[in-house]
């Protein structure tokens, strides 16, 4: 396994980090259990979930995958040698303390309570905002306008002092962000300077070969300002895999389940995926390999987040950090990615 620091901590996480989004959903405990037991054998030493998982996000979802986590834990006693993330859920979820804006200090409070007691742990290591309460881009959307009936939101500077707070109480170590744009990172890591208030140690965003859009305005700041990218999506929600080619959909697939993922299968996406499935058969790749081995090769990533529904997925995903690209294959990555750019953000 491969190491990298998150952020400016002193903290070693693996280069591969366990995602469990599907755990409570697509995933019994036995296979949650099997996942994190050969997830730690081969070097992984982080963990990722969320108050909200698993997914789809509802009422009976709520909760399960850290639940299981929990369990985990307490069968194995090693909590110690786990770096655990999870996060806080933005609003719009009903079912969650009312589904308004939850980053003031009471609601964070109960957030984290409530993950501490389902996690079966005092402490987690990286506590992140899971998407933003204001109104800006992220979950896929391209455009932005101004939402002039948009609800009040916290502000950066109050959202920093409450998340302090629990901070200097233990109950969490470190802070991040998920689903954030430039504006709110570069806000973030100024007033964290100017207010001498917590720092954002990492983003958790979608990244992956047919969405490169991190590195228009995010990647310089992850690399000077040492608060790196957590890879979500690295596989396009499976659409790399090259599962959905042909007019496939595999039966238990996430896109054949549920909805909500449909924009990884529009037609741009779909000729991306054509490209990169020949590219990797000309280099005796899978699109896995592919796809992985580019996400974990770029200097802004800290850790790839990846999520598997079975154990050879995850095998597959794991030793992708086994494989270097050439510069060939880079080079026809970017001509690819060049004539068809960021099809399927």
């Amino acid at each position: 396994m491969k190491f990298k620091k998150l952020g400016t901590t002193d903290l070693d996480v693996s280069l591969i980090c366990l995602g469990t989004m599907t755990w409570g959903t697509q995933n019994s405990e036995k296979d949650a259990f099997e996942q994190m037991d050969y997830s730690v054998s081969e070097g992984v030493n982080f963990f990722d979930t969320a108050e909200i998982y698993s997914v789809p996000p509802n009422s009976a979802s709520y909760g399960k995958t850290e639940i299981m986590i929990g369990n985990w834990f307490e069968r194995r006693k090693n909590r110690d040698k786990i770096v655990l993330a999870s996060k806080v859920a933005g609003p719009g979820c009903d079912w969650i303390r009312g589904g308004k804006n939850n980053f003031n200090e009471k609601k964070i409070g109960e957030a984290i309570e409530g993950s501490l007691k389902r996690l079966k742990t005092d402490y987690i290591d990286l506590y992140q905002l899971h998407w933003p309460e204001r109104s800006t881009n992220f979950f896929g959307r391209r455009d932005y306008s101004v939402n002039k009936s948009e609800a009040e939101w916290h502000s950066f500077e109050s959202i920093l002092e409450a998340l302090s707070k629990f901070i200097k109480s233990g109950k969490i170590r470190y802070i991040g962000m998920s689903n954030e744009t430039p504006y709110g990172l570069s806000r973030y890591i100024e007033l964290s300077k100017s207010k001498n208030l917590p720092r954002m140690m990492s983003v958790q965003n979608p990244y992956n070969l047919v969405n490169r859009t991190y590195e228009i305005g995010m990647s310089e700041i992850s690399i000077r300002e040492h608060c790196g990218l957590l890879v979500y999506y690295p596989l396009a929600a499976g659409a790399l895999s090259g599962k959905y080619r042909n007019g496939k959909m595999p039966k238990n697939s996430r896109q054949a389940l549920f909805k909500g993922w449909e924009r990884h299968l529009n037609p741009l996406a779909m000729k991306a995926y054509d490209e990169y499935y020949k590219l990797a058969k000309e280099h005796n790749l899978t699109m896995v390999q592919l796809a992985q081995s580019f996400v974990n090769s770029r200097p802004f990533v800290t850790s790839n987040i990846i999520g598997a529904t079975t154990l050879e997925q995850l095998k597959e995903n794991i030793e992708s950090i086994n494989i270097e690209l050439t510069n060939e294959i880079l080079d026809k990555i970017n001509l690819i990615h060049n004539n068809n750019p960021n099809p399927s953000p």
